[in-house]
């Protein structure tokens, strides 16, 4: 137990602060020097229970006003509390000299945001190779939509495996997380930092979008000739409004279904008869009667910028669909074709 004549004048000082308590003491802090603030905070450390007789004197020794009844006990933790939520590590290092008080270094980033940012089938490519309770494990932490775009990727016999462990998965401990963890940092992210070509193979997919599709099949035959590299995945980028008969009716009727009866009307004015087919069999029987009715009245007086304008939006949905995952486009089938 600590006397009040064994205490030097900072130990009293600490002592009055710490009765005060945490709010007023920490406005009073901010006007000491850091001398005077180094001299406080050893002197607390030192201190040990102090009888409330002996914190009277104190008090009045320095003619300060306290709460009647406060003691004192574990004195030396109670100022550290105050101090480290009064000051920065910073403040408290330059104070005290030392290095206890400096952040301590965090691990490496989660990398779970970044293989988020990967096209599904890359992530799917390297899960594929992978154990089922692996890639479980990896698609538990994923967002939603990304997991289940990377899910499609896989082959269906793996893919239930892979779904079956997802079910039944635990918690999974911390080891093990780290060296996937690890693992997808070598084999599949520092893979994409060396050899990103994602953004160069969206701006020329861009381009090539807005050419007319004779332009750009004859175009993309000069590119196969000449060997141009990742040219799968420009192609699968690639749509246009008069592929349309080439996707599945299920993703045709995805499509249409989030587009207007106008949008579509306008689009299909002086559309071929296979072509407009394409679009009304994927329509409902209410909105092609409609759609029929006035591409009957004829395309008189409407821009011919107009309906290539209106094709475009729908190129535009069908590529931001496929994106999405809700289907392939026929360009990225017939790249896989090519490469099995």
């Amino acid at each position: 137990m600590t006397t009040a004549l064994a205490l030097t004048r900072p130990q009293k000082a600490a002592a009055i602060l710490v009765a005060m308590g945490k709010p007023a003491a920490s406005r009073l802090l901010k006007f000491f020097k850091q001398d005077e603030l180094k001299a406080l905070i050893e002197g607390a450390r030192l201190l040990r229970t102090i009888p409330q007789a002996d914190l009277e004197r104190i008090v009045a020794e320095f003619e300060a006003e306290f709460t009647e009844g406060a003691g004192l006990l574990d004195s030396a933790d109670r100022m550290d509390t105050i101090l480290n939520e009064s000051l920065s590590p910073e403040e408290m290092s330059a104070i005290m000299g030392e290095r206890k008080f400096e952040p301590v270094p965090e691990g490496p980033p989660p990398i779970w945001p970044d293989l988020e940012k990967l096209e599904p089938s890359r992530l799917g490519s390297f899960l594929a190779g992978e154990h089922p309770q692996t890639s479980a494990m990896v698609l538990s932490k994923l967002a939603p939509q990304t997991a289940a775009n990377v899910l499609l990727t896989i082959e269906k016999p793996m893919r239930s495996q892979i779904i079956k462990r997802m079910v039944t998965m635990a918690n999974i401990p911390d080891v093990a997380s780290r060296i996937v963890e690890d693992q997808l940092r070598v084999s599949v992210l520092s893979q994409k930092a060396s050899r990103d070509t994602t953004a160069g193979q969206e701006r020329v997919a861009s381009m090539l979008n807005e050419m007319a599709k004779p332009e750009l099949d004859e175009l993309m035959h000069d590119l196969e000739q000449a060997g141009t590299p990742d040219l799968a995945g420009v192609k699968s980028r690639l749509f246009a409004f008069d592929d349309l008969p080439l996707l599945p009716q299920k993703a045709r009727v995805l499509l249409f279904d989030g587009l207007s009866t106008e949008l579509v009307t306008l689009a299909l004015r002086g559309a071929p008869p296979e072509l407009a087919e394409s679009a009304l069999s994927a329509i409902g029987a209410r909105s092609r009667r409609m759609i029929e009715s006035e591409l009957g009245q004829g395309s008189e007086g409407i821009a011919l910028a107009d309906i290539m304008a209106a094709r475009k939006r729908i190129s535009v949905a069908a590529i931001r669909l496929s994106r999405e995952g809700a289907f392939e486009l026929p360009s990225t089938q017939a790249a896989t074709a090519e490469a099995a």
